[in-house]
């Protein structure tokens, strides 16, 4: 886990092993460490959920964000790999790449003035299962079909949900955040109990008021949905409804958001026993560059399933959900999560899972010393000197550090031990020799191992 963090290099595990130092031992214990399923990842995510839930104060929700990435794999012969819609091609054409689908969770982390940092605290290979034949018999064509039906990505993302809601205090609410493909019916009506669920939803969903109670004594069926409500999208154009002003943390500082919302009201989705209230934000309003004309974004349509969840809270919890935006960035640029060429379906669940594992206690170490730990007694994260071209902020001392710069700090830790200026003095140049016939060591105020890592 420690390799992973310090090596340069693509993270297969050849280059994992190599960084350890053990390129000239016996490496077939490192592949049957993960191939023969010997790794257990609750193990390693249980600390940092752990880590977590100590920091959350007794009467705060432990915020959840759901959400699958896609790692491209080229090998036909590697367990998993299909062939997936490719999320960076073009709005106006589906390209199909092959590559693996994973699930990760990831915890809310919570700092200053609203802020949260999404920390890792699961990661799960959910492959979709084959195509039925049309050759086979009608037996095995059926059983196919049920294959797919329980390897599908809500049963699989709805199943770690039940788990995560049993490994946490029961007092403990736990809300789940997730985008437009999890808001749908497996997934609403087979929320544990004790969980809400925050999510994108379609501008037309069709909603329906709460009936009324019928009188005493009248016959007839109970009706389950009352008269009709507005859709979303009716809801944003309704002039009668105003709009509202509500102040929330996103992109390192405080907006301002317009919003309107209904509820209760009943979706056929999600059931006529599970209210949701209904939340539009108004699109909002950003410049490419100083001085340039506004543009704006499209209007966002949330979906919650506790009403009586306060809409402030609401817009910030489902904010930080971009979070784990950030982390699948992190993980399969930085970390090298997925670069393993590795083929059996054991070692394409527990490999990943290590890095993203080791990439999660790094965040949490990280956080912690921000804090300043057990009562001040950690000291606070110390980044390299930047470049001198790097513009600074004004804040820069108490933002959080990038991943980045974690990176080139525990290897700056690691390695300058082992770096010397004299270390140089060796290497021969074809050129006329100077005066002195030696280079001169740095100035006092420079630092060999600050300049290779800052440059890193």
């Amino acid at each position: 886990m420690l390799a992973t963090l310090l090596c340069p290099e693509r993270g297969t595990l050849t280059n994992l092993i190599c960084t350890t130092g053990s390129q000239q031992q016996d490496w077939s214990a490192h592949y049957r460490l993960y191939s023969h399923d010997r790794v257990d990842e609750s193990a390693l995510f249980d600390p940092v959920r752990a880590a977590v839930l100590q920091v959350l104060p007794e009467d705060q929700p432990l915020v959840v964000a759901v959400d699958d990435t896609l790692v491209r794999k080229r090998g036909t012969h590697i367990a998993g790999v299909g062939w997936k819609r490719d999320p960076l091609g073009p709005a106006f054409q589906t390209n199909l790449v092959r590559g693996q689908r994973h699930l990760q969770f990831s915890a809310a982390w919570p700092l200053e003035h609203g802020a949260a940092r999404m920390v890792p605290i699961g990661w799960f290979h959910a492959p979709s299962a084959p195509k039925p034949s049309k050759e086979a018999a009608a037996e095995v064509q059926q059983q196919q079909r049920e294959a797919r039906k329980q390897m599908s990505l809500n049963v699989q993302a709805l199943e770690q949900m039940r788990r995560l809601r049993e490994s946490c205090p029961a007092a403990r609410r736990v809300i789940y955040s997730g985008d437009g493909s999890y808001t749908n019916a497996a997934v609403l009506r087979g929320l544990p109990a004790g969980s809400t669920y925050l999510g994108r939803m379609r501008k037309d969903a069709v909603l329906h008021h709460p009936p009324v109670a019928r009188p005493a004594g009248s016959n007839g069926r109970h009706p389950g949905y009352g008269p009709p409500a507005p859709t979303p999208d009716e809801l944003r154009t309704d002039e009668s409804v105003p709009w509202t002003k509500v102040e929330a943390h996103a992109a390192g500082t405080r907006h301002s958001f317009r919003i309107k919302t209904l509820g209760p009201v009943l979706w056929r989705k999600a059931g006529a026993k599970l209210p949701v209230r209904i939340v539009v934000i108004a699109p909002l309003g950003y410049r490419l560059r100083k001085g340039s004309r506004m543009l704006y974004r499209q209007p966002a349509y949330l979906l919650s399933t506790q009403p009586e969840l306060p809409v402030e809270k609401l817009l910030q919890y489902y904010l930080w959900r971009w979070g784990i935006e950030v982390n699948f960035r992190d993980e399969k640029t930085l970390i090298g999560t997925g670069e393993a060429q590795v083929r059996n379906a054991a070692s394409n669940q527990h490999l990943p899972a290590m890095t993203v594992a080791a990439y999660a206690m790094l965040w949490v170490a990280a956080l912690r010393m921000h804090e300043g730990g057990d009562k001040g007694k950690v000291p606070a994260v110390t980044a390299l000197q930047p470049p001198r071209w790097r513009a600074r902020r004004e804040t820069e001392g108490d933002a959080l550090p990038s991943t980045g710069d974690l990176l080139r700090r525990l290897r700056y830790e690691t390695w300058a031990g082992a770096l010397r200026p004299g270390s140089l003095y060796h290497f021969v140049t074809s050129g006329r020799p100077d005066k002195t016939g030696e280079k001169p060591p740095p100035k006092p105020p420079l630092s060999l191992p600050g300049m290779l890592f800052a440059a890193a």
